[in-house]
């Protein structure tokens, strides 16, 4: 089945998944309406592709449910002269979406098949400020550090510490973390004046980080 008018199926999801559940940020809200979330799902599952859940992307990995990709985007406060970290390219929706707020975004995918696919999309959407790179995403990007916003789309144990050392000062990231994947926390991670704090944002479900340096739970 078609999707049938994406544009009043996005303004129906921002006005009932995510403004009903307390996001406010404007320009998350704007960039929620524009990406065209059913082009980063299967052609079979274009039809779901606004419905309040994640969606399969191939090779045991989801594309978050829209709320939760607005509420990451939101805790990051994205302005238009940040450069963006993201580990988990996944189809590479999170990252369009910090790309349409005006956000220069370097994005790690460790599955192959994903980051072509990913990197395919963002070329055909002209999205020239995504900057993707097949990698362990559990060791950042450390040549193109400091971060001004961290984001990760998998969970793990604990936050990793070659993110924290790559962000900014002041800056802040975003990682749900648990020992599996029905108790994990969303938790923002703040630097600010050489302090780093952790703050728990509720419950999330996610798939888990894996990487060569042992962030798996």
């Amino acid at each position: 089945m078609a999707v049938i008018d994406p544009k009043r199926l996005r303004e129906r999801m921002v006005r009932e998944q995510i403004e009903a559940r307390g996001v406010r940020d404007p320009a998350v809200l704007e960039a929620m309406r524009q990406v065209p979330r059913h082009l980063f799902v299967e052609p079979g599952l274009a039809a779901k592709a606004y419905m309040d859940s994640p969606l399969p992307i191939g090779e045991g990995q989801t594309i978050s449910q829209p709320y939760i990709v607005a509420l990451m985007t939101e805790l990051l406060q994205v302005t238009p002269d940040m450069k963006i970290l993201e580990i988990g390219t996944g189809s590479g929706y999170q990252a369009a979406v910090l790309a349409q707020m005006g956000a220069t975004v370097y994005t790690v995918e460790r599955i192959k098949p994903l980051f072509f696919a990913a990197r395919k999309r963002f070329m055909d959407m002209r999205l020239f400020n995504i900057k993707p790179k097949l990698d362990d995403g559990t060791v950042g990007w450390p040549e193109e550090a400091p971060f001004d916003g961290i984001l990760v789309t998998a969970g793990g144990p604990k936050v990793p510490q070659p993110l924290v050392d790559q962000l900014a000062d002041p800056g802040r990231l975003v990682i749900p973390v648990g020992g599996s994947r029905r108790e994990q926390t969303l938790i923002l991670v703040e630097k600010r004046d050489g302090r780093v704090t952790e703050t728990g944002k509720g419950g999330v479900v996610f798939v888990d980080l894996v990487g060569a340096h042992g962030w798996q739970a």
